[in-house]
Order: C-alpha cells, then structure tokens, then sequence
C-alpha cells in the first residue's frame, strides 16, 4: 500500500490532522445543538446502557494512550498537562499529541522512533 517511509509519514500526517480537524468540528457541531451540561441524563445507565458502555471503552482508549505518553515523556509536568488533556479533549488532544510527534521526527529517523521514549 504505501511503499516508503516517506508515504506512511505523509499518511500519519494526514490520518491524524484529519482526526483531529474532524473531533473539532464535530464537537463544536454538537456544541452547538446541544450543550454538554444538557447532555448529561443522556448518559445514564437507564436511558442509554450503550452510551455509558461507550464512554467507558472512550475513556479505557484515553487511559491506554496516556500510558504510552508516560513510556514517552520523561518530566512529570509534561504527563500532568497531557493527562488533564486527554481526559478534557480525548481524541482532540491525543491526535495533536501524535502529530507533534511526527513533526519532531528527523527525515532520517526511522518511524518507529515514534514509539519510542523522547530524547531529552
């Protein structure tokens, strides 16, 4: 499929700004039609057994991602502002993360460095 470092890089770029302008413009579509602080019966176990199941996987997702950010970050600061991050904006916040990221990667370091702890 794609069939350089080049391509997957380009690839990551555009899947993860995708994400990230979709989850902001969906969020503020919402926003828009139906404020959170409105939205909150809609989560209950009696109204929507789903929603609440959903809201769990959504939040063990954020839970799993932010290990990784632990794993990658080294200061205590940096997983402090990311953790209130994730847990505030989801995948607003993790798609951005991902793209900085990217953006930090040399042209000539492999993608799998993407992975692995920052050098600091």
């Amino acid at each position: 499929m794609l069939e350089s470092r080049g391509d997957m890089r380009l690839f990551l770029k555009l899947l993860f700004a995708g994400i990230f302008v979709f989850m902001i413009v969906m969020t503020v579509w919402v926003g828009m039609h139906k404020p959170l602080s409105r939205s909150i019966e809609d989560f209950s176990w009696a109204a929507s057994p789903w929603a609440v199941a959903t809201l769990f996987d959504a939040y063990f997702g954020f839970t799993t991602f932010f290990v990784w950010v632990c794993f990658k970050e080294r200061g205590l600061a940096i997983k402090a502002m990311w953790f209130l991050l994730i847990v505030g904006l989801g995948n607003i916040a993790m798609s951005a993360y991902v793209l900085i990221q990217l953006f930090k990667l040399k042209p000539e370091e492999p993608l799998r460095n993407l992975l692995l702890p920052s050098a600091q």
